[in-house]
């Protein structure tokens, strides 16, 4: 089969796809990998390696079925990750992703998916959703104090973006806070020197507090806030792809690379979007091309994984605080929606929300699996009330 190269626009919805995508969480990726007690080296490997994860499935899966089915990393699933992974290693990270892996698989290859979406009301996923989010939306406001012009250039580029081209308004706070950065002498060019870096090998480590309290919300986050919204993504867009067969090879691509930092491979929303629009080509049939670009593009990322993460280790934290919080508003916002948006189910809702955001670590486990309990308790016993 040859392969020529796609005309202008998809090459663009393409770059446009994997610009956003890095822009709207690969800050937020550095803090997870840091919370894990990961050193600078071994982030880089983290990033290079995503890259490489994201390239190989979006190519692979376009390639074969000849629609635009682009990856991503679990930008919810990052952020809780950043949020539940202090005072645990990075064995204990890499054994969290296998074992979500390991769930993802199964649901895949049993077709429990769809089901499993059913068990859990949808309202508690969302809260707890948001309960974990919380945090980089304070964040993004809080580092306003100590870095006003930065955090306040950023925050002003994304209201003028938001207005006349939300696509990109985290692109556009991203940059400026590059400006400011630069101009103010915050951004230490000596540290981010471009540089290619090898990942390297973690061997996991499982316990059962790290798999109950921070591996199960993750699998949960994982399919209920990316993996669901990417296969109702491609539906909308008018493409029949089977889903299983999407689930089990995503999973398996994470099982493989997980002990070299590959968190989570998912079916992307919002940048698979980009690639199914009529601006990526007129042609429905042909958008396959812009998700093509979007592989080669995530490669291309993946090998200077070093220099994007070299370049994160030399901005300030406001900087990257601020990036994370912006980049996450919309979902803050949609899973608080969605949480609070039933009368029925608020009260569960809003308990599972406090919970979640409290940061409370019972018996060494996170506030995400406490926040699920407490809401499901309260979600069934109001439940049978309400029947009585």
């Amino acid at each position: 089969m040859r392969l020529s190269l796609p005309p202008l626009p998809p090459l663009l919805a393409g770059f446009v796809a994997v610009l956003v995508g890095y822009a709207s969480s690969a800050a937020i990726i550095w803090q997870a990998a840091a919370a894990a007690g990961a050193t600078p080296q071994q982030i880089a490997g983290w990033l290079t390696m995503l890259g490489i994860a994201m390239g190989i499935s979006t190519l692979g899966l376009t390639l074969w079925y000849r629609v635009p089915v682009l990856t991503a990393w679990s930008t919810p699933g990052a952020a809780l990750l950043a949020t539940s992974l202090p005072g645990h290693s990075l064995n204990e990270a890499v054994g969290i992703f296998i074992f979500a892996a390991l769930l993802i698989l199964l649901c895949g290859v049993t077709g429990l998916f769809a089901r499993l979406m059913r068990l859990i009301p949808p309202t508690l996923s969302a809260a707890m959703l948001a309960g974990v989010l919380l945090r980089f939306g304070l964040d993004t406001f809080n580092s306003l104090q100590g870095h006003f012009l930065l955090c306040g250039s950023m925050l002003l580029g994304w209201l003028l973006a938001k207005m006349f081209a939300p696509r990109y308004a985290v692109v556009v706070a991203m940059i400026a806070g590059l400006v400011v950065c630069l101009v103010t002498g915050e951004l230490h060019t000596e540290v981010a020197a471009a540089s290619v870096v090898a990942p390297t090998f973690t061997s996991p480590s499982f316990s059962f507090a790290s798999l109950l309290g921070i591996g199960i919300p993750f699998f949960l986050v994982t399919m209920a806030s990316q993996n669901a919204p990417g296969v109702a993504t491609l539906a909308a867009s008018g493409y029949k792809v089977p889903v299983s067969p999407l689930i089990v090879v995503t999973a398996l691509i994470t099982l493989l690379l997980a002990p070299f930092g590959v968190f989570s491979v998912c079916i992307a929303a919002i940048t698979a979007a980009i690639c199914q629009s009529a601006e990526a080509h007129p042609e429905k049939d042909k958008r396959w091309l812009a998700a093509a670009a979007a592989g080669v593009f995530y490669l291309i990322a993946g090998v200077f994984g070093g220099s994007i993460s070299m370049l994160l280790t030399a901005l300030p934290l406001a900087w990257i605080h601020t990036l994370a919080g912006l980049a996450l508003l919309g979902a803050i916002a949609g899973s608080l929606h969605q949480a609070l948006n039933h009368e029925r189910d608020r009260d569960a809702a809003i308990v599972t929300f406090l919970v979640t955001a409290s940061g409370a670590n019972l018996l060494g486990v996170s506030s995400a699996f406490w926040g699920m309990i407490a809401g499901g308790i309260c979600y069934t016993a109001f439940s049978r009330l309400k029947r009585a």
